[in-house]
Order: C-alpha cells, then structure tokens, then sequence
C-alpha cells in the first residue's frame, strides 16, 4: 500500500502542483504512519495522508487525493481517522502545513489558522493546529 500511496503524491504533488520530486520525497517516509484511502470496489487507493510523531504532537503531511475522488469527503475522513490515531497515541496536539486553497478542509476537521502565509515548494501555505482531546 506504501508504493501506491506514495505513486498518488508524486501525481498530485509533482505532475499537477509542480512540486519538485526531492522535495516532495523528504527522508521522512520510513518514519510516518501511513493511512489510505483504498477504493472499496476497485482495491485502488485514492487518498492518502502521513502522520509523523514529535513528543506530544502529532504533525499530518502530505494528504493528498486523486483527482476525480475529490469533494466527496475523503480527505475530511481520513483526517478523522488520523486525529483518532494520533490521541489514541498520546498526543494532545496536531498541526499541519496546509496549502491555503485546502484550509476549509483542515477547518472542517477542527484545525484553526495559526500563522501568516509562508512559501513551501513554490505553494503558499499557512500552519494550522487543533487541540486533541479525550
């Protein structure tokens, strides 16, 4: 599942966002948990998104979604899912890098603006972060 979720970031990230391919593949796979998205009919994946643990906090990276399985909630449940994942783990807190045209998705999750817009690969984004609670 890892080589198919990482195959969905290089298209979303690399071939439709420009993003450069080592910049997009940062070291930091074999220490992420990786959650998926898998369609249930086909078996493809379809979303994906990493979780990367520092102390108490949890930071969600490179969420991403095939094209035409956008706006129908995927992102929004594995959010869910990963924010389940990091409390059952210990982290009272989440934060995220999220690019400014996917706030209202990381809103929706319960993440708040946190930061002025800074450039990351050429993308504007902001820093988010939600409280975890019981």
């Amino acid at each position: 599942m890892l080589d198919a979720a990482l195959v969905l970031r290089e298209q979303v990230f690399c071939e439709e966002q420009g993003v450069p391919r080592d910049l997009e593949l940062d070291g930091l796979d074999d220490a992420a948990l990786h959650l998926v998205a898998v369609d249930p009919a086909s078996g493809e994946v379809i979303g994906t998104l990493r979780l990367l643990r520092d102390g108490e906090v949890a930071k969600v990276g490179r969420v991403a979604v095939r094209r035409d399985r956008r706006r129908r909630g995927v992102a929004s449940q594995m959010l869910q899912h990963a924010v389940e994942r990091a409390q059952a783990e210990g982290c009272t807190r989440a934060r995220l890098a999220a690019q400014t045209g996917a706030i209202g998705i990381y809103e929706g999750a319960g993440f708040a603006v946190e930061s002025g817009t800074f450039q990351e690969a050429g993308i504007e984004h902001v820093w988010m972060g939600r409280e975890l609670g019981d």
